[in-house]
């Protein structure tokens, strides 16, 4: 019974089964085909609103384009009415002008028939002249019973003799004002060429002053048993004055390279406060290879001072070394930037060429800056190292001739000018100090004379030539050759040189034995 009913109930199940599958499958594809057509008309609607936002965003385009085009337009415009407005006053000008040429041209016609007509009435009067001059001259024949050919001649002759006087007159009268003008330009020339030149000097002097920080430097100076003092002085040349001036430290020496050598390495040396032998001989030895770059920058400086240009490096050196020498009594570097403007200014005011005269003044004592110079040949070797750095020839001679007023051989008017400054410069007021110079000249002379023997590697003349301390190589000269050699500079000292008092010599021979301890 149960079987019986199941089997019936089953084909029923089946069927509402089937129907209510068959409902749920219509509901699901109502729903996709909903959500498709919202998707199809939300598709659409974008479409359009994108379409809507290109179309705006084009016609802004245009717009602009639009805009721009007309703006150009405009200015094109503008510029063609402003070339309008221009062609149209040029042509107004030239209607001017062409009525201003016409009426110019009806002035000279006017003028030109006005000339006919004078020329036509010269023309009678010459004739009405010429034919009362013809009667004139026969009746003063006939009175002077001379033929009109001697009466030319005799009027001739009176005529040549009045011009022959009055032109002797004149040209006596033009060579005394040109000789006036002359002497008067020169003197003009040369006041406003000294006036115009502002060049400092500065009175030689063979001592340094050396400020200290303190008292106790002194003695940090002097070293224990004077150590430090004297490995200076035999090092520099230089002596070292130490006395109750509170602060102050003197250094003598009449070289004054090494005496601004000993300065620059002395102030080193208390700046460091490292003070001994084995320090002070290393400072100065700097002291000394950095002095070549001042003597570059002292040339460098002159140079631009002198309003000059072009110098190679040699001859600034050489230039900047000029510092520290003296002749006469005068800072030679001085003189020649004296020499120089003197010269630049004489040249302007004759039109001549200015550079090339300040140069030539700059350069003329460059020969006292190379070693083993002689006064003698200063200018020749002056004008060598001109020759040798390619300088003109005008500037090589005016060089040559600076210490001379030989006119003869200058080859152009720049080495008159040159000597004349040059002249100017050694004549104005204190520029020689004769006693100076020879002092100087005598001391040099003592260390030429150490120098001249074997084995000798310095001298220094110092206690103002009262004493020479000669420094020896002791691989040469032992003891005995020393004491030997102390006494013979002493006997060619007594024969060469004239001097008050007495002059110590020191032969100093030095051992050093160095190792290293590794």
């Amino acid at each position: 019974m149960f079987i019986a009913i199941l089997i019936l109930l089953l084909p029923i199940g089946f069927y509402f089964g089937w129907l209510l599958r068959e409902k749920l499958g219509h509901d699901k594809i109502a729903k996709a085909q909903a959500y498709c057509e919202n998707l199809i008309l939300e598709s659409k609607e974008e479409a359009e609103n994108l379409q809507k936002e290109k179309l705006l965003e084009a016609e802004e385009q245009i717009f602009e384009m639009r805009k721009k085009l007309e703006e150009s337009e405009k200015q094109k415009l503008r510029r063609y009415k402003q070339l309008e407005v221009q062609l149209n006053e040029k042509e107004v000008n030239l209607d001017r002008k062409v009525d201003v040429l016409t009426q110019k041209d009806k002035e000279v016609t006017k003028l030109d028939q006005l000339c006919k007509i004078r020329e036509k009435n010269l023309s009678a009067k010459e004739k009405e002249l010429e034919k009362l001059m013809s009667e004139q001259n026969a009746r003063l024949q006939m009175i002077s019973g001379l033929t009109n050919e001697e009466a030319q001649k005799i009027q001739m002759e009176n005529i040549m003799e009045s011009v022959r006087q009055e032109a002797a007159a004149m040209i006596k009268d033009i060579k005394d004002k040109a000789r006036l003008t002359a002497n008067q330009k020169a003197k003009e020339i040369v006041i406003q060429a000294i006036q115009r030149s502002a060049i400092s000097h500065v009175v030689e002097t063979t001592v340094s002053v050396i400020k200290l920080p303190n008292d106790d430097m002194k003695g940090r100076i002097i070293g224990r048993e004077g150590r430090n003092i004297r490995t200076f002085e035999a090092a520099t040349g230089v002596e070292v004055l130490i006395d109750d001036t509170p602060e102050v430290v003197m250094l003598s020496g009449f070289d004054p390279i090494r005496r601004e050598i000993a300065k620059i390495a002395l102030e080193k040396l208390i700046y460091d406060g490292r003070i001994h032998p084995g320090r002070i001989e290393e400072v100065i030895a700097k002291s000394q290879e950095e002095f070549e770059d001042i003597f570059l920058e002292n040339g460098e400086q002159a140079m631009l001072d002198a309003g000059v240009h072009g110098l190679n490096r040699d001859q600034l050196k050489l230039l900047g070394k000029l510092k520290y020498f003296t002749y006469q009594g005068s800072n030679v570097l001085q003189h020649c930037l004296e020499v120089a403007t003197l010269a630049g200014l004489m040249a302007a005011e004759l039109n001549l060429d200015v550079f090339a005269a300040r140069k030539a003044g700059l350069l003329h004592e460059l020969g006292m800056a190379v070693d083993n110079f002689s006064s003698g040949k200063n200018s020749e070797i002056s004008a060598d190292i001109a020759k040798k750095h390619h300088e003109s020839e005008e500037v090589q001679n005016a060089i040559r001739f600076a210490h001379t007023m030989d006119t003869d051989k200058a080859i152009s008017p720049l080495s008159v000018i040159v000597s004349s400054a040059n002249e100017i410069s050694n004549a104005r007021l204190g520029a020689k100090k004769e006693t100076l110079q020879n002092y100087f000249k005598r001391l040099s002379s003592l260390e030429d004379i150490a120098d001249s023997f074997m084995g000798v590697t310095n001298s220094y003349a110092i206690q103002a030539g009262r004493e020479i301390r000669i420094m020896v190589e002791c691989s040469e000269i032992n003891d005995a050759h020393a004491e030997q050699l102390a006494t013979s500079i002493s006997s060619k000292i007594q024969n060469t040189l004239t001097y008050p008092g007495q002059i110590k010599v020191t032969v100093i021979r030095e051992y050093r034995s160095v190792n290293y301890a590794k």
